[in-house]
């Protein structure tokens, strides 16, 4: 958690809470928040008795509370002329703590949703301390969590006047400093600690964890604050002494068994069904109440009465019952009432979704504490940033993270505890990656003729973990322990420290990543590589003609020639162009430089492909200028009456195969393609599509290709080095995974475009047409990665062949594809060492260059479970779980795959509860601080259309998303699966920021705003139908709600702030994305709106997907079952 965004906040987990008493709440940058009156809300322990309801502004984003409930805490609660872009606004947390201004390294503190446990209050003294080192350590956590005793004063205080619900002195808070370890000290956090971890109690009220990063290392709590009852700093046990927030019923009060040190009856954590609760509507056993939280509480909806008389349970470790609470509201309609008088039947409890781990406060928290400073990778087994956190990498001998992320930073020393944690042990590998221009690209090294300096038996390339010996003339490799010869011409002095004098000189001795220039040794047939080629070919059948794509295809390709990719500082490309048109036969074309005009040769014999011409076929764009403009403007004409509406394709790979053959270059093809190739040809299909299989065990049928024909034709293309892009455009069944299969075996994309029109559509297929074409990528790959004794790479995902166990053979790899490495134990590690990765990657750069690069990352190793659970990362944990499930689907039933996912991830927190968290009931679900959001991730990849498709998904569209998923990175798949949700009104247009993410759920959305969603392949503008005119009006220029056109790709370009700001923020989440975003237009309550909430994925789907609260329910029993 972080210092300046608390975890521990009032429902609409993490509003504003505006105004401490007697401290100006600062906003994002420390500047006090307009419009929001001093101490409007009480001491955070409650309102003060006589406080006026403020009145909530319009979009508020729930309705308003009846009076006698406390207000809103949504960040809309400040009035609407003023602008909270600054404020974090729903699923962001500003609590009023200073922003620190010291870095915190993540995880730093935990967040233990614990039962009954109160927030950690903040006394009010004079002076507020920046906040250090975050407080509790594990070891002594663990006393409170077996129960905590509380020190010094036993006899209640009567509370200060006006604090409390109901007259000042009905409620006494009991004070008093709690004891850890005998003492009332927190130890600060260490390295060595782990942070203490998230827990979440099952049948109990839930409560957020103390400020993480308060220094009362240095300080007694006093015992006595005013209004403050003190903070139970670990999971809690029994309810809470705090008045329940929106949502959370109490359960009555009913003795059970003390835990130890639990010195009063309170419902014990062990017995969760308490009587008179209903049934919950989940797996879970036991009511759901939601969180007891000071301070804020959500509003109740508006058609519930306050409901006096509400016998308040008191924290199991305090000894009395608080009275009833006159004043408080109860939450949902008809939350019963335990007390007074009877209240209408209940309703089915749940869990408060403000009080489970929030992915939006963990991006919030990360992105305080580390996007500043940059990440420095000088130091082992360091984890990086999230990948949501923009920050500068400075490389200091570790790859950075932009090219390596690994599941975990630290691993264990033997198989036994891998396989007792269950965490996989991966590595997500994107050896091209893009850098920002502030950071400097790989240094290329040439050592001339001799080549690399490699060692002698494992062949692994010089690095910096290499260790020189014998005053430098030796060395010691550090993947295999081998003693390797120094190269006289590679020699040089060691200083006293036993490094080489010239190591800040040579790349290799210093930096994580760099090139090597590869020697003719490394190319084929022992000779280096001509430059690369690209060849465009275009289906001309009816459908590609009669929707204007073959006219937009050549318009786009005369400019976009000019933008083929070069070497840094070379005038032009070297790349050489060729086209080829087909329907049923093939059209090759002659544009040879000499020509007036282009000749065209056709193939009919399909069956027995060659290329008609070698000369003139492949040209240098510059040279045939005019000839190729002449072509592509006689195209579209040639074609303009076809009536064929048959396609042959496998015959046009193998046209392109040959072509690059005969031109002994490698190279890439471009197919834009429409239908399913039915005409009579090699590679021929038949529609097979059966809606009927799913949820059988014929259903990983849709997902294999229907015939072995394309496997070896693209075993063939990876062998020259020939890549294949694919641009698909149906307008029915195409198989997709089918014809994908040689796009996906030689490293290539595929981009589909349903029901292509030219209105809606141009934009995309135009923008990705452009990036796919300028795009950095390397031929003829061939990747291997070495690892130090103890483990190997075992397991590949990705787009790539494989024709042995350890070489990755791409034809074409560019700078967005990944390749998943998973790494199994072979032998013990040793936590002095370490365990180091080296990933080589050898290609032909688009200069016809032949290269190496080469990326080294070292890790800790640990002997301590507790230690592999402080330094994993869950983003990457997602993204190789996804294609490891997706490749699963592949050969056994989808349910299958699912099952084993939920168990794999049961098993991996059951180990973390048994072995590292502090013995508590069984009744909290506990995670660690680095994985609390792996059920919500999680969640949301078995909800995704590939596990569980809703009836509107195609079987093309599965196989399409599976393909595409398997070679993304982790930026990619962490928008992907859970998308990104931004209130548009409330963006500041002064300003350059986002406005702050919200959590993806419906009840999130206010009818009166706008909200733009994006997972990597669509952007949706979500319009509520409340919106104002004015606002209507500024961004569609249209004067009402019922005149926005869904048909609009693009924002009309509007000169008014409102247009440019959100025209700013598209644009600028275009470039985030490695392909252009489908823009799409929703209005509330219209058609579309169900794809849209299909996004929303912490509620529940409409396919059968659980809501992200029924599934933490579900985790939880599955977890609870392991254990037992």
């Amino acid at each position: 958690m972080s210092v300046n965004q608390q975890a521990h906040t009032g429902p609409p987990y993490g509003q504003p809470q505006p105004g401490y008493q007697g401290y100006q709440q600062p906003a994002y940058g420390g500047q006090p928040l307009p419009g929001v009156p001093q101490s409007q809300y009480g001491a955070y322990n409650g309102p003060m008795p006589g406080y006026q309801q403020p009145v909530p502004p319009q979009g508020s984003l729930r309705a308003p509370p009846t009076s006698g409930a406390p207000p809103p805490a949504s960040g809309a609660s400040l009035p609407s002329g003023h602008l909270t872009y600054s404020q974090f606004g729903h699923g962001d947390v500003q609590n009023g703590i200073p922003a620190s201004a010291a870095p915190m390294q993540r995880p730093p503190a935990s967040q233990p949703f614990l039962p009954g446990s109160a927030p950690t209050p903040v006394s009010q003294t004079s002076t507020f301390q920046q906040y250090g080192p975050t407080p509790a350590s594990v070891q002594q956590l663990s006393n409170h969590m077996a129960g905590m005793t509380i020190g010094s004063t036993t006899a209640p205080a009567p509370p200060p006047a006006g604090l409390g619900y109901g007259p000042p002195t009905s409620v006494p808070p009991v004070s008093g400093s709690f004891s850890a370890t005998g003492s009332g000290l927190y130890t600060p956090y260490t390295a060595s600690q782990g942070p203490s971890p998230t827990s979440v109690s099952q049948g109990l009220p839930l409560a957020q964890p103390p400020f993480p990063g308060q220094p009362v290392s240095t300080q007694r709590l006093p015992t006595q604050v005013p209004g403050f009852a003190p903070s139970p700093s670990s999971t809690g046990i029994g309810p809470s002494s705090y008045p329940p927030s929106t949502g959370a019923s109490r359960p009555p009060t009913m003795p059970g068994p003390p835990l130890p040190g639990q010195t009063v009856a309170g419902p014990s954590m062990s017995q969760p069904n308490h009587v008179s609760s209903p049934p919950p509507p989940s797996t879970m056993s036991g009511p759901h109440p939601g969180p007891p939280m000071s301070g804020l509480h959500g509003p109740p909806p508006p058609t519930h009465p306050p409901q006096p008389g509400y016998q308040m349970q008191q924290n199991g470790s305090f000894g009395q019952v608080r009275g009833p609470q006159p004043n408080y509201g109860g939450a949902y309609p008809g939350t019963p009432n335990y007390g007074s008088q009877p209240g209408p039947p209940p309703p089915p409890k749940r869990l408060d979704p403000d009080s489970i781990p929030s992915p939006i406060q963990v991006i919030e928290d990360d992105r305080s504490n580390r996007g500043s400073e940059p990440f420095v990778t000088g130091v082992r087994g360091q984890v990086p940033p999230l990948v949501t956190t923009n920050f500068l990498v400075k490389d200091q001998g570790n790859a950075s993270p932009r090219y390596i992320r690994c599941t975990s930073y630290n691993i264990p020393c033997t198989s036994d505890m891998a396989k007792q944690s269950q965490v996989p042990l991966a590595a997500v590998i994107k050896p091209l990656a893009t850098l920002p221009l502030e950071e400097t690209l790989p240094y290329l090294v040439d050592h001339g003729e001799s080549g690399p300096v490699r060692c002698n038996r494992c062949k692994a390339y010089m690095c910096p973990f290499m260790q020189f010996i014998e005053g430098g003339r030796r060395f010691q490799c550090c993947f295999c322990s081998c003693v390797t010869e120094v190269p006289p011409h590679y020699f040089q002095h060691l200083d006293h420290t036993g490094k080489r004098v010239d190591f800040y000189d040579r790349p290799e001795l210093s930096l994580g990543s760099y090139e090597f220039l590869a020697t003719v040794d490394y190319c084929k047939n022992n000779k280096f590589p001509s430059p690369p080629a690209f060849i465009f070919m275009i289906d001309v059948s009816y459908n590609a003609v009669k929707s204007g794509l073959v006219r937009l295809i050549c318009e786009e390709l005369k400019s976009l020639l000019d933008y083929l990719p070069r070497e840094g500082n070379m005038k032009e490309s070297a790349i050489r162009v060729g086209f080829v048109t087909y329907n049923k036969v093939l059209h090759f074309y002659n544009v040879k430089s000499s020509l007036a005009q282009p000749q065209m040769m056709v193939v009919s014999d399909v069956a027995d492909m060659f290329v008609p011409l070698l000369d003139g076929f492949l040209v240098n764009v510059n040279e045939s200028r005019t000839v190729i403009a002449s072509l592509l403007d006689q195209i579209p004409e040639m074609f303009a009456d076809t009536r064929e509406t048959e396609t042959v394709f496998a015959p046009v790979i193998q046209a392109g195969l040959e072509a690059l053959k005969a031109a002994e270059c490698a190279g890439k093809l471009f197919i834009f393609h429409t239908s399913l190739p039915i005409a009579e040809a090699p590679g021929k299909l038949k529609n097979r599509d059966d809606k009927k299989l799913i949820n059988t065990d014929k259903e990983k049928t849709l997902f294999q290709p229907q015939t072995s024909f394309y496997n070896n034709l693209a075993k063939d293309c990876v062998a020259q080095g020939c890549c294949v892009d694919l641009f698909l455009f149906p307008n029915q069944y195409l198989d997709v995974a089918t014809l994908g299969v040689v796009t996906y075996q030689t490293g290539g994309s595929i981009y589909k475009y349903a029901y292509f029109q030219l209105e809606t559509d141009q934009e995309r297929f135009l923008n990705d047409l452009r990036r796919d074409v300028q795009k950095e990528v390397g031929f003829d790959a061939v990747m291997r990665v070495r690892t130090s004794t103890g483990i190997r790479a075992t397991d590949f995902f990705g787009a790539f062949y494989m024709s042995n166990t350890t070489d990755v053979e791409m034809a074409g790899l560019d700078c967005n594809k990944t390749i998943t490495v998973e790494f199994k134990h072979d032998d013990k590690l040793s936590e002095d060492s370490g365990a180091l990765l080296q990933c080589a990657l050898l290609y032909t750069s688009c200069a016809g260059q032949r290269r190496l690069r080469i990326h080294n990352l070292s890790l800790n190793c640990c002997t301590q479970l507790a230690d592999l659970y402080r330094n994993c990362e869950t983003d990457t944990l997602i993204n190789y779980l996804a294609k490891y499930a997706y490749r699963g689907v592949l050969s056994s039933p989808v349910k299958t795959v699912r099952d084993a996912l939920i168990n794999q991830c049961a098993q991996i927190l059951a180990c973390y509860r048994k072995n590292c968290a502090s013995p508590s009931s069984a009744g909290q679900l506990i995670l660690p601080e680095c994985m609390k959001l792996l059920p919500v991730y999680l969640n949301c990849v078995l909800k995704s259309d590939v596990l569980q498709p809703g009836p509107e998904v195609t079987t093309d569209d599965r196989a399409y998303i599976r393909q595409l998923v398997t070679s993304m990175d982790v930026a990619e798949t962490n928008v992907f699966f859970y998308p990104r949700l931004l209130p548009l009104t409330k963006a500041d247009v002064d300003s350059d920021s986002l406005p702050a993410a919200i959590r993806n759920s419906e009840e999130r959305l206010s009818k009166g705003d706008i909200y733009l969603l994006e997972n990597g392949l669509n952007i949706f503008v979500w319009v509520g139908v409340n919106v104002q005119q004015g606002l209507i009006q500024n961004l569609f220029g249209v004067s009402s709600f019922s005149q926005i056109s869904n048909a609009l790709s693009t924002l009309p370009v509007l000169e008014n702030p409102f247009s440019k700001k959100v025209r700013s923020i598209v644009d600028m989440l275009q470039v985030q994305r490695s392909r252009y975003m489908k823009l799409i237009i929703v209005k509330q309550e219209d058609k579309l709106e169900m794809l849209f909430k299909h996004f929303l994925v912490e509620d529940k789907s409409l396919s059968g997907g659980a809501s992200y609260v029924d599934f933490l329910c579900h985790m939880h029993k599955e977890i609870r079952q392991l254990l037992s």
